[in-house]
């Protein structure tokens, strides 16, 4: 699980402005399998913090998804009360990777949903969030998604 806060388009819509990364604009949340595709996705204002976030998107999900167990995520995801609630009542646990240098290092099994954000950069039209409404912006990240696990399942 992580998050990618990403520019607006001039056209308007809900945004906030993530101090963290300087961006006036959105964040995509996603939580992916192992293999880097697409479990849940979700977008929201860049200033919502990630715990808040990860509440939202991992609600609900249990039902859907029995065979998770572990939730990797960053230093930003730890919360106990995110620990204590959500995950306890779905028999999940949360493991948080922390970097122990100040630069830029993938440690743990971060990298895969980093990949992920990297597959869905390809896409011209997810590179900026043109959208107005957050819905359009989460269908256009589970139709980039798709088309990644379409070319996996028949490769052209």
């Amino acid at each position: 699980m992580d998050s990618q806060s990403v520019k607006t388009a001039e056209r308007g819509g809900v945004r906030g402005f993530d101090a963290h990364k300087r961006v006036k604009g959105r964040k995509r949340h996603i939580l992916v399998d192992t293999c880097g595709l697409l479990i849940a996705c979700r977008v929201e204002p860049a200033d919502i913090s990630d715990r808040r976030a990860a509440s939202l998107l991992l609600g609900g999900l249990s039902p859907l998804f029995p065979n998770i167990r572990i939730v990797i995520a960053d230093g930003g995801y730890q919360s106990r009360r995110l620990t204590r609630e959500l995950l306890k009542q779905a028999g999940w646990t949360l493991q948080i990777v922390k970097r122990r240098q100040r630069e830029f290092k993938i440690a743990g099994l971060t990298w895969i949903v980093e990949r992920s954000f990297a597959w869905l950069g390809r896409n011209r039209r997810l590179s900026k969030d043109y959208e107005y409404r957050v819905q359009s912006s989460e269908t256009l990240i589970e139709i980039a998604a798709l088309r990644l696990m379409l070319n996996r399942l028949a490769p052209a």
